[in-house]
Parts: C-alpha cells; structure tokens; sequence
C-alpha cells in the first residue's frame, strides 16, 4: 500500500509560495505592468506569513526581474522587455555549451533559418537593406588575422536576417542562438584556410536575394549556406569523437 499513497504535501517553503502567488497575479494581469504592489505590512496581513519570509520571496522576484524595488516607493511590476528574454537565453546556452548544443544548434538552424532568410526577403525595409550592406563592407574589409572581429561581424549578419523579419518571436528565438556563433566559430573555423571567402560570398548572394526580395531565392542560398557550416561542424565533431 506505501507505494500506492504518498504523503501529501508540497516541497515548497513559504516564501516560494508567496512568490508563486505574486508570480501567477502578474502573469494573470490581476497585477499590471507599472502597478504598485500593497506595502509590505499589507501583504503580510493579506498572506498571514512573517516579514522574513516575504522578503525572500520578494527578494527572488525582483531577482528575477518581475518587481522593482524602489526605496521609499515601494514595489513595482517590472515590464519584461525582449532583451531580458534574450539574455535569459544568452546565459542558458552558455551554461550549456558542448558538443551535443553545437549539434542541436546546427539542427535547429538548419530547419529554420531559410524560412527566416525569406521572411526577411518579403518584409525587410531600405534600412533592413542598408544595415545589411553595411555589414558586408566591414566583413569584407576585416583583417583575417583578426577572427574574433570577424565572427562578430559574421554573427551580426544572422542577427540583422532575423530582424529584418519584423517578428519579434523570430528575434527572441533566433538571437540567442546566433550570439553562440562567434564561440562556435572560433572553436572550429580558426585553422580552415578560405572560409571567409566563402561565407562572404553565401552573405552577398543571399543579400542581394533579399534586395530583389526573391524569397525562394534567399531561402535557398541560406539553405546551401547552412549545408556548407554542417559540413564543417560535422568534420569537426566527428574527429573529436
């Protein structure tokens, strides 16, 4: 019978119940993004807790960045912006980075960034263009000796694909994964003679797709972009195992 009932109970202290309870009010919009929460007095009335366990949780929740603890105002609903998204993502991938994330990296950009790349063709504006352009002359133009200018320069690129799409999920997606080019190109491009010819020459045909916004053309040209990476990552991979 012990293995059919279990205890009944949670695991969670008090104040991660309380965070719980403010956390699920602010995604439920009961709290507002600029709103004010009660003083900490009331909310300890409204929980029946200690201020020390209010504390922690608030403590938590502003670490996180859902409330704003202003002193000698109060507390406050931070408004979540795209960049703290992104750099949630940043710090996730680089906890994370091995071997298999580079795998799953090149999977997931394999499947979406030809779409993305004819998105980017049907909806970037002139300043879209402009900015592309711009990245191709610094590319173009960045001593070879200097690789990690020109990884970021390369990450730039991908990164000015998935804006020019005008979808922020895109850019929410995308950008976390195209700030771990650099490192990924720096681990595996240093020694490869002419990879930046190459790769200039798959920006300047996918560009010029974009600027004709011939979206099948674009798409396509990524796609034997991405083809030509996933050669050489799996070159790389299969050598370490």
């Amino acid at each position: 019978m012990d293995e059919i009932f279990k205890k009944i109970g949670t695991t969670q202290t008090l104040s991660q119940k309380i965070e719980r309870n403010i956390e699920k009010a602010i995604r439920d919009k009961k709290l507002e993004v600029g709103s004010r929460l009660p003083s900490e007095r009331e909310l300890c009335e409204m929980f029946a807790v200690s201020r020390t366990a209010l504390r922690e949780a608030l403590r938590r929740l502003s670490a996180r960045g859902l409330l704003e603890i202003r002193k000698g105002s109060g507390m406050y609903v931070t408004k979540l912006g795209m960049q703290d998204a992104i750099q949630s993502l940043n710090l996730y991938y680089d906890l994370k980075f091995d071997n298999n994330l580079i795998k799953q990296i090149i999977e997931l950009r394999k499947a979406f960034e030809p779409q993305i790349t004819q998105m980017a063709a049907q909806n970037r504006t002139e300043e879209d263009l402009k900015q592309m352009e711009k990245n191709l002359l610094e590319f173009d133009k960045c001593d070879p000796d200097n690789t990690q200018l020109e990884s970021d320069i390369d990450n730039r690129f991908h990164i000015l694909l998935a804006r020019a799409t005008g979808n922020p999920i895109v850019i929410v997606t995308m950008e976390p994964i195209h700030n771990l080019l650099p490192r990924m190109r720096n681990l595996i491009y240093g020694s490869i003679e002419g990879e930046k010819e190459i790769t200039l020459g798959f920006h300047k045909e996918i560009v010029n797709a974009i600027r004709e916004q011939d979206g099948e053309r674009a798409s396509e040209r990524m796609q034997a972009h991405i083809n030509r990476n996933m050669e050489v990552y799996e070159k790389f991979l299969n050598k370490g195992e």
